[in-house]
């Protein structure tokens, strides 16, 4: 029995918006009025307001061949969300437009909003708003994510210190690894619709690639421990490239510790059976979504008992440069090679 397909033209624009929206809750009292109106109103109470965009386009952000709606839709909102706390923020609401031409059934729409709303509950974040329209082909998502933050609580990427410890959250290079593996699988099934895909109970990379998680405990622990990094930015396009930002906007240099980057045990045999070095996918990889921050040295101490903290490096003057000492010894000037170069 074939599933049930429903063709979007049946419902209409709005007739779409309400079936889309129906199911979801305010979380948030600074949600005076939500999805419904010509505009959302938001009053943050005297708090900050953060704001960031992010647009995803089906052949270039991601591939339905092997990104299931659900995911695209949890993804698509994890990513935003990852910016606002990024700043020391803690995310209210969001915005959601998508643009969707007649290869999607109402179905497949559900499926991207029930990825939407695990993530809004999630994170206690509500959706306030959006647009649809349709696509001449593929699928375009963007969300506009929405935040406070106590006045002058924001972190910057501008304004690290000399001396300043270089830090990040959880491991990095596992998304890449589950991208290599999905395009490796995606290739062979093109090549032999016949072969199943082998996923080799790689879970653990393909979870980072399509069901990355925001580090909300990261910010939670910072106001838990009265921490402010002096400057931080979330890990997208891969460490080497963030960590150049945080220097050229800072004005100094920095020395990054091979043997100090965290590297889960998975993402290491997965980059040895892919004949990969885990260190360049740490490095180059992106879209781990986890935090690098700088902090002052005196707050080391605050951060030792926390396990998902890795102290990598730290910031020098600018006529030192940007350098990775590997574990021989060696020093190499960082460059950026990031999310888009490695994957062209």
């Amino acid at each position: 029995m074939s599933e049930q397909r429903t063709e979007i033209a049946e419902l209409g624009e709005f007739g779409l918006i309400d079936h889309l929206t129906k199911n979801f809750e305010i979380h948030n009292a600074s949600t005076i009025l939500s999805v419904g109106d010509d505009a959302a109103v938001i009053d943050h109470y005297g708090k900050q307001t953060v704001v960031t965009t992010d647009l995803l386009i089906e052949g270039i952000h991601f591939d339905l061949m092997y990104t299931p709606m659900k995911h695209l839709g949890y993804k698509a909102v994890m990513v935003n969300l990852s910016d606002v706390y990024a700043m020391n923020a803690t995310p209210t609401q969001i915005t959601i437009s998508i643009g969707i031409s007649n290869r999607f059934s109402l179905e497949a729409l559900d499926d991207f909003y029930e990825g939407v709303y695990i993530a809004c509950e999630k994170h206690g974040v509500d959706l306030v708003g959006g647009d649809t329209s349709s696509s001449n082909k593929g699928f375009i998502v963007s969300v506009t994510a929405i935040g406070e933050v106590a006045p002058d609580k924001f972190v910057k990427r501008s304004t690290a210190q000399t001396g300043d410890l270089i830090c990040v959250s959880g491991d990095l290079g596992a998304a890449f690894l589950g991208l290599t593996l999905m395009e490796r699988e995606k290739k062979i099934y093109l090549e032999n619709p016949k072969v199943q895909p082998d996923l080799e109970n790689e879970s653990y990379v393909v979870g980072r690639l399509l069901k990355p998680e925001a580090r909300k405990d990261i910010i939670e622990f910072f106001e838990q421990n009265s921490i402010v990094p002096t400057a931080m930015m979330d890990v997208s396009d891969g460490i080497s490239s963030e960590v150049l930002h945080l220097c050229k906007q800072s004005n100094l240099g920095c020395r990054l510790y091979e043997e100090k980057i965290p590297i889960s045990d998975e993402s290491r045999k997965a980059a040895y059976k892919f004949g990969l070095d885990p260190t360049v996918c740490a490095l180059n990889g992106g879209e781990d979504y986890e935090l690098i921050f700088t902090l002052k040295q005196e707050d080391h101490d605050k951060i030792t008992l926390n396990e998902e903290i890795s102290v990598i490096g730290y910031m020098t003057e600018i006529t030192e440069g940007c350098k990775l000492l590997t574990k021989g010894g060696n020093s190499f000037d960082i460059t950026a090679q990031g999310w888009n170069a490695i994957t062209q």
